[in-house]
């Protein structure tokens, strides 16, 4: 008796995709549709800059930092149940999303919706991995299919968004996840079998995933209140000293722990710690370019919805044709290559755009912004091949992971210093954003330079 279900017909196999799929649709969605809420969120509900960041950093945070956990219950329990639970977990807390009257309410709901996204993702691509296991041609175009629809809905999201807070007001863009998630939760017990559970089950490291929570969340929380109070205030002072504390005993338990949810050993080698800071630099900075952005086209420009929408449709485009070409030259030449050239090329975007002023054009704007995603979009393909390529096979789970966490911690702490940077003034606040972010990018440049070798990439 056997699991795969390589055998079924062609529409299974389409069906099988597709319930996989929408766990990662639901999960990207969310990470860009939020943006274009911001300012009716704001307006309806109240809340500063500090408020937005926190409704864009709890889920951000939360998927963060739970990520790994996520996985590791998916192998302890199935991955099936993880992904039906975190499913439900998601839609419930879209649901008190849509309806929430209050800051905090909001700001809860996304956590929990974070938590949700970080038990159903690593579960739809075990999922996935397993129905095929015996059919790696298949397998490969399922996997390139998943990742191409996460892909779309990180694109599309803040075009919809747009559209859909313009039309139907900004609740909508929590309640659209209501009938996908129901969707999704159908198509798995009709067309997804459960994994094997593993008959020997490591334990779960709940101390370090206690301390990660409270570095990255008082960090974050610091960072953010910097542009209210000021660096020099009790609450930045006493948020910084608690992540400071936090984030050295996590690396204490994880050093010495047998299961560690965030293995150190990987750090050992020169590629996995160079494209962790690369995926570091690379979120840190392209979220708070998209959450700045944002509210400077609605409260500067006085775009609406609709119109912001459109402003960052070249900009998303522009991303998928660029992770298109970046497989072929990273298979061509290696990861190096695209790697190097693309973060210079988005370094370059963000030094141009770093001389806006308050009278600059769309047009102008956009031409500099175009940099940033034909930059990062050669990038980040090369990054993970980078990556995988220089780790055991049986590590490539645990890597990638260890990767994503990085990134999505990066993207919420970008979010909470660019939004900080705007209490200095709007077209000031960029300014120094966008000059920090092409110092931070080219260091990376740098460091994928001098430390990813195509070598690696063949050996792997």
């Amino acid at each position: 008796m056997t699991d795969t279900i390589v055998s079924k017909p062609r529409a299974t196999y389409a069906a099988t995709v597709a319930a996989t799929s929408l766990g990662f649709v639901v999960v990207q969605l969310d990470v860009s549709i939020v943006n274009l809420a911001l300012n009716r969120i704001g307006a309806a509900l109240s809340m500063g800059i500090g408020g937005l960041q926190w409704v864009v950093d709890a889920y951000t945070l939360a998927f963060a930092s739970l990520l790994l956990a996520g996985g590791a219950l998916g192998d302890r329990i199935g991955a099936r149940r993880v992904f039906v639970g975190g499913m439900a977990l998601f839609s419930i807390a879209s649901l008190v999303c849509g309806l929430a009257g209050s800051p905090w309410v909001l700001i809860a709901a996304r956590a929990v919706q974070g938590a949700g996204a970080a038990l159903l993702m690593p579960c739809s691509l075990a999922l996935l991995n397993r129905a095929y296991a015996s059919d790696k041609a298949r397998r490969a175009r399922a996997v390139g299919l998943w990742t191409a629809a996460g892909g779309v809905a990180l694109s599309a999201g803040p075009v919809l968004g747009g559209f859909m807070v313009g039309s139907l007001g900004w609740a909508s863009i929590f309640l659209v996840n209501l009938p996908i998630g129901a969707l999704a939760i159908w198509m798995a017990y009709q067309f997804l079998r459960e994994t094997p559970l593993k008959a020997e089950k490591p334990p779960i490291d709940w101390a370090g995933q206690g301390l990660v929570v409270l570095t990255l969340f008082s960090l974050t929380g610091a960072f953010i209140e910097t542009g209210s109070s000021g660096w020099a205030s009790l609450p930045v002072i006493g948020g910084l000293a608690v992540a400071a504390v936090a984030g050295s005993l996590f690396l204490l338990v994880e050093s010495r722990t047998k299961a560690p949810m965030f293995p150190l050993k990987l750090f050992a080698s020169r590629v996995p710690a160079a494209t962790s800071l690369v995926g570091l630099a690379v979120n840190l900075t392209l979220y708070g370019t998209i959450f700045m952005l944002s509210l400077y086209f609605q409260q500067e420009r006085h775009f609406s919805p609709e119109m912001t929408g459109l402003a960052f449709l070249p900009f998303m485009a522009a991303v998928t044709v660029s992770n298109i070409a970046a497989g072929r030259i990273a298979a061509t030449y290696g990861p190096r290559l695209p790697m190097a050239i693309g973060l210079l090329i988005g370094a370059a975007g963000f030094g141009l755009m770093a001389l806006i002023q308050a009278d600059t054009s769309y047009l102008s704007l956009l031409w500099r912004l175009l940099f940033l995603p034909v930059g990062i979009g050669l990038a980040v393909p090369a990054m993970t091949t980078a990556l995988l390529s220089s780790v055991p096979t049986a590590m490539s789970g645990t890597a990638s992971g260890v990767l994503n966490t990085v990134r999505q911690s990066g993207g919420a702490i970008g979010v909470a210093l660019f939004g900080s940077a705007l209490a200095l003034g709007t077209i000031q606040g960029m300014q120094l954003a966008f000059l920090a972010s092409a110092l931070a990018v080219a260091f990376s440049a740098l460091c994928a330079f001098l430390f990813i070798r195509d070598a690696d990439h063949s050996a792997g």
